[in-house]
């Protein structure tokens, strides 16, 4: 299914307005509900599980990655939607349960979380490596977190390999990554991320992806987080200001670029895409942290 989530892209870059919307509940009749529209649509339908939902371990579902794709697929199956136009998604794949640990510890279980998405199945992979971990700063540095996503895109790979799927996955990164089920604290003010700073998130995974032997995989990298100025805290929903991303906006749509083979870590250029609803998102790490 990573055609369809190419296609999203390729679409934006030619200047529509194309996105693709993230379901990320593991309710049944939410499942249902969004597949019985990708089949009515002829679309297709994007089902997600975050980390803290599905794990290794059960998490607060109970369900292991492997069962969320078996209840997706069920459901699927019972409402007549072909498995083909069923994508499946691993939201903040990361140290993220774990961040009481030291971070080695954290990101050992964090290795284990992303080989048994990929094992499963899913497709989508949005690595958030934002959280600090026991004894690390807080905020983490943006090199920091690129090198933890590059960790992670290493065993997301060679788990790919192993089960018959080398090229398939699509991956989502950033640093100014939105919280798991919206932010904890009371928002006042949400800035937008800068043109400046997402130029250089993308430019830090690239780097951290050259260090780790892995250059030949950045063209999988299809979309960066930001935070637009949209959050939603316990009593209110902050809503979207177009203006106030219009530098952003520029930014991204002067460079369209969207790698289709490697390129030289010293001519690679800016990709700036950001097909998806994944570009929703939050407060930056400093206001949550």
């Amino acid at each position: 299914m990573s055609r369809a989530l190419e296609d999203v892209v390729r679409r934006q870059k030619a200047g529509e307005p194309a996105g693709i919307t993230s379901i990320c509940s593991a309710h049944p009749l939410v499942l249902e509900a969004a597949i019985c529209e990708a089949r009515d649509s002829g679309g297709v339908v994007l089902a997600e599980a975050t980390s803290n939902q599905v794990d290794q371990d059960g998490g607060y579902t109970g369900m292991r990655p492997a069962d969320f794709r078996d209840l997706v697929h069920g459901i699927a199956d019972a409402c007549g939607l072909p498995l083909d136009r069923v994508i499946l998604g691993g939201d903040h794949l990361g140290p993220n349960r774990w961040r009481a640990l030291p971070p080695e510890e954290a990101m050992e279980h964090a290795d284990v979380l992303v080989a048994a998405y990929v094992a499963a199945g899913f497709t989508k992979i949005h690595l958030d490596c934002s959280f600090s971990c026991a004894g690390d700063p807080a905020p983490l540095t943006d090199d920091l977190v690129a090198e933890r996503a590059a960790r992670l895109i290493r065993v997301a790979e060679d788990a790919a390999a192993t089960h018959g799927r080398a090229g398939e996955l699509r991956y989502v990164i950033g640093t100014e990554v939105p919280v798991p089920g919206g932010a904890h604290e009371t928002l006042d003010e949400l800035r937008p991320t800068s043109a400046d700073a997402a130029r250089a998130t993308l430019e830090r995974h690239r780097k951290a992806l050259v260090d780790h032997g892995l250059e030949q995989v950045w063209p999988q990298v299809m979309a960066l987080v930001v935070q637009p100025g949209v959050e939603f805290d316990h009593v209110q929903v902050v809503e979207y200001r177009r203006e106030r991303t219009a530098e952003l906006q520029r930014s991204w749509t002067t460079n369209r670029t969207w790698c289709s083979r490697p390129i030289p870590p010293t001519t690679r250029p800016w990709t700036g895409s950001l097909p998806s609803s994944r570009t929703t998102g939050r407060s930056s790490r400093s206001a949550r942290a």
